[in-house]
């Protein structure tokens, strides 16, 4: 049997979270379309006959801004060492980039095993385009690393990257009880689902503008009631999230207590509010109230 952990790694955007949900078959982590959805590293926890892998997602890798971007690459790079092996996810369907040659030669320059995947390559009809940007990624390194092809959206060649990860994985006993596939709590899960339902419902700057903390949350065998604040960075922002007559934030309550009903399987009752804490991502003691604050 093995057991062991394996980082994600990869720019903004390529399909880190998709691919994490798409193996384990069920979501865990949030994903959508703009950068810096995910912004902790989360372990999504895979069990079979032939071991354990447990993955790490981690933020994309971008140049940081401020002191929430600063965290963000902090939480890719701390993923590296503690890793067994490290999947290179890149968008096979376009050439390798600035980022992509940045963190090749910043975050992945070690001695821990690589295996590029290229997600996305069902977006290019052309087989020789694919290869033509294959080459464009192994030339960032000096290694002859292994590569797979897959779609993370589709769940292509998911079967073949699991044999992969495996090969490189040490022998040992299952590191968390096989019917475990996350460490993150409903407090954990209900801040990132009300933040994903803000991503989507928004546009411009408040995605990134946006924090979200639980307040309180009880729990009881009927319903949870659950009691939330969506934080924003100036006060024409609060106006945006609330929307006319309050029916922004409505629909955002909405749609994730429907979500979260179906993760909690009964009934929840979500009460959401939005304060303006002014330049949040500027500021530590902020960072640290909305859990953005590396563990020493």
């Amino acid at each position: 049997m093995k057991s062991g952990f394996t980082a994600i790694i990869g720019r903004p955007n390529v399909g880190k979270s998709t691919l994490l949900n798409q193996v384990l078959g069920q979501k865990i982590v949030i994903a959508t379309d703009k950068a810096q959805t995910t912004r902790k590293r989360i372990k999504g926890i895979y069990t079979s006959e032939k071991g354990q892998i447990v993955f790490v997602d981690t933020p994309g890798v971008h140049k940081p801004l401020n002191k929430l971007g600063e965290f963000l690459l902090d939480e890719a790079k701390v993923a590296v060492p503690d890793a067994d092996l490290i999947l290179f996810l890149v968008d096979g369907s376009e050439p390798a980039g600035k980022g992509d040659k940045w963190i090749a030669q910043n975050i992945l320059n070690t001695d821990i095993p690589v295996i590029i995947v290229m997600n996305k390559v069902d977006k290019l009809k052309k087989t020789e385009k694919v290869e033509e940007n294959l080459i464009t990624y192994k030339l960032l390194f000096e290694k002859n690393y292994p590569v797979v092809k897959i779609s993370a959206k589709t769940g292509r060649n998911m079967d073949t990257l699991i044999k992969n990860i495996y090969k490189y994985l040490p022998q040992g006993d299952l590191l968390y009880p096989e019917d475990i596939v996350t460490e993150e709590t409903m407090r954990d899960v209900t801040e990132e689902i009300i933040r994903e339902k803000i991503l989507l419902n928004t546009s411009d700057e408040i995605p990134h503008s946006v924090a979200v903390k639980v307040d309180n949350y009880q729990e009881t065998e009927e319903i949870d009631r659950i009691y939330a604040t969506i934080y924003c960075e100036h006060k024409s922002q609060k106006g945006i999230l609330i929307g006319k007559g309050g029916n922004l934030l409505k629909k955002i309550g909405t749609e994730a207590r429907l979500e979260l009903e179906k993760i909690a399987e009964k009934k929840v009752f979500l009460s959401l509010e939005v304060k303006v804490d002014k330049d949040w991502r500027k500021k530590q003691s902020s960072l640290r109230n909305f859990g953005y604050e590396q563990e020493k």
